[in-house]
C-alpha cells in the first residue's frame, strides 16, 4: 500500500485529523493505497506556510526563481520513468502515453517558465510630457486545482507559472490521481524548494478544493475541471473579488470538408477521438463530415477504431487502458445507453470490455462510433468525456456552424480542409477559444490557452499566465 501524504511547510505528513480515502488502480479495480482526505484544517495549515514563505519567495530575483523551477524540470526528467508508471498505475492511460506526453510536458512546463519570467517585460506608454510604466508585482498566495485527466501535466501548467511570477502556492490535485502530485512533492525537497512555497494538500472538492477557494487569504485561483464545479468556485470567489481562471468542460466539433488531406485526417481524427480513452478535454468528440466523403471516411475510420487494442495500459501494445475511475465508468455507459434511446446507431464499441489476466475486474470501454443521432440530441450536447464519438453528416459551411455552435460549449474546434477561404471563415465564426487546422492538439506554450461560453473564463499559457498571477499597477511620471 502507498501511502501519500500532504505537503505542507516542505515537510510530508498526513491529515491533521488522520483521515484518509482508499486510492484504486483504475485498470484492476482493486485498492493500491491511502490519500489524506484533509479538509479546512489542513488548508489553513498550508494557507498560513504560504503567507510566511511569501515575503522571501516575492523578493527573489526572476532568475533566482528561475533555477529553482528548471531544477524541478531537471528531476522530472530524472525521475521520469517513475512518473510515467505512477501515472499509469493512477489514471489507467497506456505507459507509453504517459511516457510520450504527460511527463514530458510537465518537464516542459517547469522549464518554460523558469526561463519565460526573465524575459517578462511590461509595458510603458509615453506622453509628451511625461510617461507611464506598468509594474507587474506577484499576488501572493494562490489556489491551484488541477484535475484527473492530465495529472501531473495539468498540475505543472498551473503551479509553475504562479511560483515563477513570485507567488507562493496552495494546490490540490484531483483525489482520483493523486499519485504523481505527490512525487512531485518529493522532488520539491530534493530540489530545495524553500518550505511553504508550494503547498499540495490532497482531499475531494467539497471539502479540500472549498476550502482553498473560499479561504480570505487566497487571492487567486486557477481550476481546471468540470463546468458544474467551476460554477460553484465562480458563486463563491467572485463576491469576494479573487482573480480567476476557470478551464472547464468542452464538447468539441471535428470538421471534415470533402476537400481534406483523407489519409491525415483519417489518422489524426483516431487520435483526436481516442487519445487518453477519450478523456482530454481537447478530444473532438463530435465528428462532423461532408457528405461527399461520408460514408467513405465513416468506413475507414470504423475499421481503424476496431483495430486499436484495448488492454493492460502497462503493456506496450494497449493503445487504449481503462477509464479513471468506476464512477466515471458509469457515467460513460450511461451515455451509450442514451445514445440508443435517442435511435443512434452503433458502428463500433458500445460494450464494457473486460481483458484477461489482472486487468478482468478492471473499467474499460470499447472506444465507441456512433451515427444518426441529431445534432441537438443529448449525446451530442453534453460532455461525455470518454471513448465516445458520433459522426454527423453535412452539406454547407452555414450548416455545419450552425450544428458546431449548438452546444453551451466553445473550447476548441479542429478544421480539415484545403481551401483557405474556408479554412479562414471556419476560424473566424467557429465558437471556440482554439482553432487548429489541418492537425490537433499541436502546442505552443507561448499561446494563450481556454475557452468561451461554459467552458471557461480567462487565459493559461505564455504571457496570458504571467499576467494572471501578477497585479499591474501603472506608474505616471510627469517631465
Amino acid at each position: 500500500m502507498i501511502e501519500i501524504k500532504n505537503y505542507i511547510g516542505g515537510k510530508l505528513q498526513e491529515s491533521l485529523k488522520g483521515k484518509t480515502m482508499p486510492n484504486m488502480e483504475p485498470a484492476t479495480g482493486k485498492q493500491y493505497g491511502t490519500i489524506p482526505d484533509s479538509d479546512s484544517s489542513d488548508v489553513e495549515a498550508a494557507v498560513k506556510a504560504a503567507e510566511e514563505a511569501f515575503p522571501t519567495w516575492s523578493a527573489l530575483s526572476d532568475v533566482e526563481r528561475g533555477r529553482f523551477l528548471l531544477k524541478i524540470a531537471e528531476l522530472i526528467r530524472k525521475n521520469h520513468d517513475r512518473l510515467a508508471e505512477a501515472e499509469s498505475l493512477d489514471n489507467g492511460k497506456p505507459l507509453w502515453l504517459a511516457k510520450k506526453v504527460d511527463i514530458r510536458r510537465a518537464e516542459e512546463n517547469f522549464e518554460f517558465f523558469g526561463t519565460g519570467i526573465m524575459h517578462f517585460a511590461s509595458e510603458s506608454h509615453r506622453m509628451a510630457d511625461g510617461v507611464n510604466y506598468t509594474l507587474r508585482k506577484p499576488i501572493g498566495v494562490v489556489g491551484c486545482i488541477s484535475p484527473w485527466n492530465l495529472p501531473l501535466y495539468l498540475f505543472t501548467w498551473k503551479i509553475a507559472p504562479a511560483l515563477a511570477a513570485g507567488n507562493t502556492v496552495v494546490a490540490k490535485p484531483s483525489e482520483v490521481t493523486p499519485y504523481t502530485a505527490y512525487l512531485l512533492s518529493e522532488i520539491c525537497i530534493e530540489a530545495g524548494l524553500p518550505a511553504g512555497v508550494l503547498n499540495i494538500v490532497h482531499g475531494t472538492g467539497p471539502e479540500t478544493g472549498a476550502a482553498i477557494v473560499s479561504h480570505p487569504s487566497t487571492k487567486a485561483i486557477s481550476f481546471t475541471g468540470s463546468t458544474r464545479a467551476g460554477k460553484e468556485i465562480a458563486k463563491v470567489a467572485a463576491p469576494m473579488f479573487k482573480k480567476l481562471s476557470l478551464e472547464l468542460g468542452g464538447k468539441n466539433p471535428n470538421i471534415i470538408f470533402a476537400d481534406c488531406d483523407f489519409d491525415k485526417a483519417l489518422r489524426t481524427t483516431v487520435s483526436s477521438s481516442f487519445a487518453n480513452q477519450g478523456q482530454i478535454c481537447l478530444c473532438g468528440s463530435r465528428v462532423f463530415i461532408q457528405r461527399p466523403i461520408y460514408e467513405k471516411f465513416r468506413d475507414a475510420f470504423v475499421e481503424k477504431v476496431k483495430r486499436l487494442t484495448v488492454g493492460d495500459p502497462m503493456l506496450e501494445e494497449s493503445k487504449q487502458g481503462a477509464v479513471v475511475s468506476e464512477m466515471h465508468y458509469e457515467k460513460v455507459l450511461s451515455y451509450i445507453a442514451l445514445a440508443k434511446e435517442e435511435g443512434g446507431k452503433i458502428l463500433a464499441g458500445g460494450e464494457a470490455l473486460h481483458p484477461e489476466g489482472r486487468c478482468q475486474n478492471g473499467w474499460f470501454i470499447a472506444p465507441t462510433i456512433i451515427e444518426d443521432l441529431k445534432y441537438n440530441d443529448r449525446c451530442n450536447m453534453e460532455e461525455i468525456f470518454g471513448p465516445v464519438v458520433t459522426l454527423t453528416p453535412f452539406d454547407t459551411i452555414e450548416e455545419v456552424l450552425m450544428m458546431a455552435n449548438a452546444t453551451e460549449y466553445g473550447l476548441s474546434s479542429t478544421i480539415w480542409t484545403s481551401n483557405l477561404n474556408t479554412a479562414n471563415k471556419m476560424a473566424e465564426e467557429i465558437k471556440a477559444g482554439i482553432v487548429w487546422i489541418n492537425c490537433w492538439l499541436k502546442r505552443d506554450l507561448r499561446t494563450p490557452f481556454g475557452g468561451v461560453k461554459s467552458s471557461g473564463v480567462g487565459r493559461e499559457g505564455g504571457w496570458e499566465a504571467l499576467r494572471f498571477f501578477t497585479e499591474p499597477k501603472n506608474v505616471c511620471i510627469e517631465y
